[in-house]
């Protein structure tokens, strides 16, 4: 990107941020998710930093929010409230350092050390009190001027309303080890104090609140910060004290003496607020910040609110105040944030792959972006109609999304980011892979390949045939199986079952342990269930779910192969589009000539192993996100042999939802119904 390019580029990305920021904080409305802006941010203060020429006052990187809302009246804070720039990952995290590191002395860098919290995900605001008393709450607003929400804010009972008794207060901070300052608050005594910190809302509360709205056939919120901000922004306070939000203090404004930010926690304690001290902790170096970042994004499901990632601060107050102040955020303090679910990028090019069934599926090439700490630089874009939908062009900016181990979806375009250079999309004519021209049925969205010899075809054939509802053949990825195919040694997945050590040693870069330890691999695996083997086949339309129905209603291959589409159409689940789609297969003379083969290379189908106690009979499964202990198709195995049904959908009908890491829509959806939600550990209770 040239300077010109960077220019453009950085006006586009101010309007499109102040126009979201503006929904979110002025109107209460989100048009793109929270992660999303958050790329958009860092993507311009990128910029801005290699550019500084161009960076604006009216530049969203040097303000704090949107303006007061009309109907509070406004409160000029007592200290401009600032926001922190975001970090999301570790390189991030070095930048800073390396800043702030040229505006100090190197004894002040010898000895930086920081104080880390978790970040939470609410609404800032400001408590003022005189002579102890509680007189004067509002929120951030500009951050020079905020909303007066008072009222609002004395319904929340982690507010006090009274500063606690100075002897009570004294004798905490002196236990602390904090007697200087104990010392300058009995001799000054706390005559004005202004304390920052967040309104928030837990997540059981949150979930209470939603189902109300559904009840009522009114829109869920979209998240716990939505609700906080919404709840404290009512005119009506007794809406307020219903939903019973939570403050917890963060920052202390008023002077006693102390020296660094941990010590302000512990004066906020002592005073009577509601902190996060035993969340939070103080870190020598960015080592051990990594450290606790880390422990906080696999445990934040254990804390009763929502978090977005940790703040760290600049411990020492002086060296925070020498740092000073960029644009409207502290130089001494960031938030480091967790990898987003969501994240902005630009669609380089579309590509076509060819699927095993001969599917055409478009794949948006992408600047590489994390999201959920992963790189992505591919994302889905599912069929030509949805390209449509999307109004998708080469060289757009997207919001892309993913969730748990879901492949990266395109979520929506921003054509206001849009610079006159972006290409439109046209499906080609031909199969990018044989040439065959490409065919559509009448009621599909789907383009496929009609050829049944495309080379494309067979390599997405094999690599179905190996994964793990299939054959599970460990060790043979994709990269070997196109190296066999290369090479002549296979040419359909029976021909797995004969190769030799010897074939593999003729493969670059494969010695003879490898080898040896490739062909146990697959001779271990002759051995299969017919569910497992029907699946493998790759029958279009027929996935675990049909392979399990087909496997209980016939026992047996032969009892399979000659089953009439009568007897099909009438096993439950099994429709008539997907019962002759299994009766076509199983008529062609092709595919009875493999499953022969297959039997003479030692395929051995084996009976599923009954279990007589089936305690989950009856009972409909989902999972959603990353189990840590158990694979996903393990949970599925053990949900079916104890009798219960896994679904790839929620609905009403669904008994249990097991949630793990980085859950997907299913969990959103779920928690709208009101369903049973599981975490990993109460599922292998369960289990």
């Amino acid at each position: 990107m040239n300077k010109e390019e960077a220019r453009g580029r950085i006006g586009k990305l101010k309007n499109l941020i102040n126009y979201h920021r503006y929904l979110y904080h002025a109107l209460d409305r989100e048009e793109i998710s929270q992660p999303a802006l958050d790329s958009l941010k860092k993507e311009l203060f990128d910029l801005e930093q290699n550019y500084p020429e161009f960076i604006t006052p009216d530049s969203p990187t040097q303000r704090v929010a949107g303006k007061a809302l009309t109907k509070f009246d406004k409160v000029k804070h007592s200290k401009s409230m600032l926001s922190f720039n975001d970090a999301f990952s570790q390189g991030d995290m070095e930048d800073w350092l390396e800043r702030n590191s040229k505006l100090l002395e190197k004894s002040e860098i010898a000895g930086i050390g920081y104080f880390c919290e978790p970040k939470l995900d609410g609404l800032a605001i400001e408590l003022i009190y005189e002579d102890g008393i509680f007189r004067t709450g509002s929120t951030r607003g500009d951050g020079i001027f905020g909303e007066n929400v008072t009222q609002n804010l004395k319904t929340i009972e982690s507010v006090p309303l009274k500063l606690r008794e100075m002897e009570d207060v004294l004798k905490d901070l002196e236990k602390e080890g904090l007697k200087e300052i104990a010392k300058n608050i009995k001799e000054n005594g706390p005559k004005g104090v202004a304390v920052r910190g967040e309104a928030v809302i837990t997540k059981k509360t949150f979930e209470l609140v939603n189902k109300e709205q559904t009840k009522r056939s009114i829109s869920p919120f979209a998240n716990p910060r939505n609700l906080a901000a919404g709840s404290l922004r009512q005119l009506d306070t007794k809406i307020t004290a219903q939903r019973k939000l939570d403050v917890i203090a963060y920052g202390l404004i008023s002077d006693f003496s102390q020296k660094t930010h941990q010590e302000e926690h512990k004066i906020l304690a002592a005073l009577g607020f509601k902190t996060n001290n035993k969340f939070s902790k103080y870190c020598e170096d960015l080592t051990e910040v990594f450290d606790f970042h880390q422990f906080w994004q696999k445990n934040r499901d254990k804390l009763p609110y929502e978090i977005d990632g940790i703040v760290v601060t600049v411990n020492n107050n002086k060296i925070f105040e020498k740092l000073g102040v960029v644009g409207k955020a502290p130089r001494a303090a960031i938030a480091y944030k967790f990898p987003l679910k969501e994240a902005t990028s630009m669609v380089l090019d579309i590509l076509i792959q060819v699927g095993r069934t001969g599917a055409l599926t478009p794949v948006a090439c992408l600047k590489p972006v994390k999201i959920g700490g992963v790189t992505i630089s591919r994302a889905t874009l599912h069929n030509e109609d949805e390209i449509k939908r999307l109004g998708l062009k080469i060289g757009d900016t997207i919001v892309v999304g993913r969730a748990g181990d879901v492949i990266p979806d395109v979520i929506s375009v921003l054509p206001e980011l849009r610079t006159g250079k972006e290409k439109e999309f046209h499906l080609p004519k031909r199969c990018p892979a044989c040439g065959t021209k490409l065919v559509k049925k009448e009621g599909e969205v789907v383009w496929r390949c009609p050829n049944r010899k495309c080379f494309a075809q067979l390599r997405r054939y094999f690599y179905h045939f190996v994964s793990k509802g299939a054959f599970n053949i460990v060790g043979l990825g994709h990269k070997i199986i196109d190296r066999l195919i290369d090479a002549n040694l296979i040419s359909d997945p029976a021909d797995l079952f004969k190769l030799e050590a010897g074939d593999i040693l003729s493969l670059e870069r494969f010695a003879e342990k490898s080898a040896e330890n490739l062909i146990k691999a697959v001779q271990s695996k002759k051995q299969i269930t017919l569910l497992r083997f029907i699946y493998a086949l790759g029958i279009r339309n027929v996935g675990e779910e049909t392979a399990k129905d087909l496997s209980e209603n016939f026992q047996t291959l032969e009892k399979l192969k000659t089953a009439a589409l009568e007897e099909l159409q009438k096993i439950e689940g099994i429709g008539p589009i997907v019962a002759k789609s299994i009766f076509d297969w199983l008529s062609l003379k092709k595919n009875l000539e493999f499953l022969k083969k297959m039997e003479k290379v030692g395929i051995e189908i084996i009976l599923e192993k009954k279990v007589d106690y089936k305690p989950l009979e009856g009972k409909t499964f989902v999972l959603t996100g990353v189990l840590e202990t158990i694979t996903r198709q393990e949970a599925k195995e053990k949900i079916r042999s104890l009798g219960g049904e896994v679904s790839g959908s929620v609905s009403k009908k669904t008994d249990f939802v097991v949630v793990g890491k980085e859950p997907g829509s299913k969990f959103k959806i779920a928690k709208e119904l009101g369903l049973k939600i599981i975490n990993e550990q109460k599922f292998l209770e369960l289990i």
